[in-house]
């Protein structure tokens, strides 16, 4: 769990730096291209993070979509341009703070 706990925290501190970045603010986040590349940077360290979770820890947690974490990074990477920006903040306003909230739970 040590090494996986590096990884939990360093999730938590894109999470955080994403809501820091945004301002909770799709406003903020739809104006500047600024934070769209801070934002989606974050999103894809966060996901390649979760990539380096140790397979035990992800086999006792199903209720943490791993695979749709390791597929939005996919999405992240290769179709970057052909994001959705409205989608990315549906992802930011409505996942993120679950996503966050069970990753606490587990540290």
């Amino acid at each position: 769990m040590k090494d996986d706990s590096i990884y939990l925290e360093h999730i938590i501190d894109c999470i955080d730096r994403i809501n820091e970045y945004t301002e909770y603010d799709q406003f903020v986040f739809m104006n500047s291209q600024m934070v769209q590349d801070a934002v989606i940077r974050n999103l894809q360290t966060l996901a390649e993070s979760t990539q380096k979770l140790s397979d035990e820890l992800k086999a006792r947690h199903p209720e943490i979509n791993w695979k749709a974490l390791s597929g939005f990074r996919n999405i992240l990477v290769h179709n970057y341009l052909g994001l959705d920006l409205p989608q990315i903040w549906v992802v930011i306003e409505n996942r993120l703070p679950p996503l966050r909230e069970s990753l606490e739970k587990l540290l």
